[in-house]
């Protein structure tokens, strides 16, 4: 995608969100996006501190199905709605036992050829005998309906509620170290292995996200319990932040997942 495509795409994703808001403020009545990867939803975050300003009887929630999910579906929820309903469900894949284990590219390549759009298909969790796949409600039937097989494999498909979710166990290793502060990019030079300056330039190329929202800036403070995503690279969080050394250094715990 060349730069003039992706800021034009960029445009028309923050024109509908400010339609879904004045549909939600003028109704008063909940709307929702699609599935917004995490660069989308900074955008979205960024033009709801415009146009959610003095808008107290609309607010945003973000909801991806589980705490850490990396897509997530923007909502505009009226103040009355307290534990408003999701707009997305959960469609479990159960392949055959015995035959070849499938990856996140066979599930996301398997339901792209039915024609779907991204935006409606949120994370996608591979576990060791399932898969659960996050999708917006309104294309749940199709897929009841349409998806059985991701190349040669076929499997059984049935629908659950979100709260049904299945979070496969993640493996985690711990990190000591010491940094000289807790900018954010001596933090991800710390957690994925890398020298300080190419960490830096992952921050300015966009790459980095702590708790979901994109990080342009090098010199940002990282908090203790605070997410952190290096795409490409995984995930980390800052666990604990200790006291300094002698030279002044702060000793730092993080929890890389593996």
């Amino acid at each position: 995608m060349n730069n003039s495509s992706g800021v034009k795409e960029e445009q028309m994703l923050l024109a509908s969100v400010e339609d879904k808001f004045r549909r939600a403020s003028e109704n008063y009545m909940m709307t929702s996006t699609g599935f917004l990867n995490m660069h989308q939803r900074t955008l979205v975050t960024e033009l709801w501190k415009k146009i959610g300003r003095g808008q107290g009887e609309i607010r945003l929630e973000f909801v991806g199905g589980y705490e850490d999910a990396e897509r997530t579906v923007a909502c505009f929820v009226p103040d009355y709605e307290e534990n408003p309903e999701a707009p997305i469900c959960v469609i479990r894949v159960n392949p055959p036992s015995g035959g070849r284990a499938l990856t996140h590219r066979d599930y996301l390549g398997s339901l792209t050829g039915l024609g779907l759009k991204r935006d409606v298909i949120g994370d996608i969790l591979v576990d060791e005998d399932s898969a659960d796949i996050v999708v917006l409600n309104e294309i749940s039937d199709f897929i009841i309906m349409n998806y059985s097989k991701a190349g040669r494999t076929s499997f059984h498909v049935e629908l659950k509620d979100i709260e049904e979710i299945k979070i496969p166990e993640l493996r985690t290793k711990e990190i000591k170290d010491t940094v000289a502060s807790l900018r954010v990019d001596s933090v991800v030079s710390s957690a994925f292995g890398m020298s300080r300056s190419n960490a830096a330039e992952a921050v300015r190329k966009g790459l980095v996200y702590v708790n979901s929202m994109q990080i342009l800036k090098t010199d940002m403070q990282v908090n203790e319990d605070d997410r952190i995503v290096l795409r490409g690279k995984g995930k980390a969080c800052l666990k604990e932040v200790g006291s300094q050394t002698r030279k002044g250094r702060i000793f730092i715990l993080i929890e890389r997942y593996i």
